[in-house]
């Protein structure tokens, strides 16, 4: 039986639509790509990085509990 856990409000989706929406706005880009935009996608991908190891840590403890 599968339980359905609460969201939390984790912006998890939101993230990598940013990211994702960053990616696609530089394909079309002319000339060097900026340090901002650079430093933008990488914080996201931090962060995105971050709510993916806390959900497996969450994950491995509910198997290990179970």
């Amino acid at each position: 039986m599968m339980r359905y856990l609460p969201d939390h409000g984790l912006p998890l989706i939101q993230l990598k639509e940013q990211r994702r929406d960053l990616v696609v706005a530089l394909q079309s880009h002319k000339g060097p790509i900026s340090a901002w935009d650079l430093m933008q996608i990488a914080t996201i991908q931090q962060a995105i990085s971050a709510f993916e190891d806390v959900i497996a840590d969450l994950d491995a403890e509910m198997e290990a509990a179970a």
